[in-house]
This record gives structure tokens, C-alpha cells and sequence, in this order.
């Protein structure tokens, strides 16, 4: 390198950045992203929670008498006015 040359290293030319339409572009990902994302956590709400809720509640109310358990109640002295 010394032997009365002299070389130049000429720097890399970096691309320039996008500024225009920066903003509108990555707000239409990030809003794509999000649109997805809160369509499968309804999703998983609804299948795993909803659902599940349902049928807890289908299941207490299929066998339960309100007469049995009024009388229940009445025995054990919860109602003032009803003897």
C-alpha cells in the first residue's frame, strides 16, 4: 500500500430514507396487525370463555327446581315475611 500509491476507498453510498409516506405506511400495517390480533382474542374469548359460560349455566338450570329450592330457603329462615 505504501509503494507511492495512493488509494482512495470511496464509502459505501447508503440508500436515502423514505420520509414521505413514512407514517401512513406503517400506520396501515400496524392497523392490519391489530385488526388480526383482536379478531382471534374475540375468537378465543368466545370459545373459551362464552361458550364454556353457556353451558355451565345450561347445565346448573336443567336440574334445578325453584320450588325445592324456595322451600329450602323457607326452612332455613332466609325470608322474613314468609313463614
Amino acid at each position: 500500500m505504501y509503494q507511492g500509491q495512493l488509494t482512495t476507498m470511496a464509502p459505501e453510498v447508503l440508500p436515502k430514507p423514505q420520509m414521505r409516506g413514512l407514517l401512513a405506511r406503517r400506520l396501515r400495517n400496524h392497523m392490519a396487525v391489530a385488526f388480526m390480533l383482536s379478531l382471534g382474542v374475540a375468537a378465543l374469548y368466545k370459545f373459551c370463555v362464552a361458550d364454556q359460560r353457556k353451558k355451565a349455566y345450561a347445565d346448573f338450570y336443567r336440574n334445578y327446581d325453584v320450588t325445592k329450592d324456595f322451600e329450602e330457603m323457607r326452612k332455613a329462615g332466609i325470608f322474613q315475611s314468609v313463614k
